[in-house]
């Protein structure tokens, strides 16, 4: 299948020197925003990975209340950590909207973690593109049409790939099918990073 309208891969778009940095500061952000383990509606079934956010906004979910936009963390109450200058200068570099991003969710992969096929629909600002920084191991991506049981096409992932879904694109179905243990050493602790940037509200 042809890749969707809207779609952007950038490979290598940030260095090593930056994915470093990057590394770094979601490490920091995690000392008051840790990592934590969310749950699906209704059936209340653990993600396979762990989350926390940037941003004056956070996406989680959970059995009683779905998917939704948060402005503390759901376990600590804290807000969310200010997120680092590289994150917006991409999304002022490759988004194409007129407002900066107001949520970057930060998902950790290990080894037996997916994210089965899914579309981002929980903004307001279905307009502007979500924007997907891969750091640490290589990720096997794929994205499909607007309907779940459409073909797909799938690519590799590497650290400091941008992904960029657009147009089209922000209305398919994608998700990670699986990392590949031990081909990076960007992350410490082994495993892939994966910072998403979203505009939630519409700007006024």
């Amino acid at each position: 299948m042809s890749l969707p309208d809207g779609f952007r891969f950038l490979p290598g778009y940030f260095d090593r020197a930056q994915q470093d940095a990057l590394v770094q500061a979601v490490i920091e952000a995690t000392e008051n925003a840790p990592f934590y383990r969310p749950a699906m509606p209704r059936t209340g079934q653990p993600m396979s990975v762990t989350m926390t956010n940037f941003g004056p906004l956070g996406w989680i979910t959970d059995k009683e209340k779905g998917y939704r936009y948060e402005r503390v963390h759901p376990e600590t109450g804290a807000t969310w950590p200010e997120p680092p200058d590289l994150l917006t200068q991409l999304w002022a570099d490759v988004a194409d909207y007129p407002a900066p991003f107001e949520a970057c969710l930060v998902n950790y992969y290990d080894a037996q973690s997916r994210l089965g096929l899914h579309v981002d629909w929980d903004e307001a600002a279905t307009d502007a593109a979500v924007v997907s920084v891969s750091l640490g191991d290589k990720a096997r991506f794929r994205i499909g049409g607007p309907t779940r049981k459409g073909k797909t096409h799938s690519l590799v992932l590497a650290s400091g790939d941008v992904v960029v879904l657009g147009g089209e694109a922000r209305r398919c179905y994608h998700g990670v099918d699986r990392i590949h243990p031990g081909t990076s050493t960007r992350v410490p602790q082994g495993g892939r990073i994966n910072l998403t940037l979203r505009r939630v509200t519409v700007p006024g």
